[in-house]
């Protein structure tokens, strides 16, 4: 049985697909690290959230941007070292 003509095959390798993987996955390391690096550094509650935020604003397009250079090699260097494993 055919799937109907408005639906559309998605695929883990379409360009698209690791595109919009990568703001996902960008935004949430993102967000972690500054969270996790914010609360070391933090003074109290208050200034960690108004830092967390500021930090947040900051890294997460340049997280965006460096993963999808990274996320490439990385990819690359797995299945070179599956291949020996």
């Amino acid at each position: 049985m055919s799937a109907p003509p408005y639906q559309v095959e998605i695929s883990m390798h379409d360009t698209k697909t690791i595109i919009v993987a990568q703001l996902f996955i960008s935004g949430m390391m993102a967000f972690l690290m500054t969270g996790f690096f914010g609360f070391i550094h933090a003074t109290s509650i208050l200034a960690w959230l108004a830092e967390w935020a500021n930090a947040f604003v900051i890294a997460w397009p340049v997280a965006f941007v460096l993963s999808l250079g990274v996320g490439r090699l990385g990819f690359k260097l797995a299945v070179t070292c599956r291949r020996h494993i």
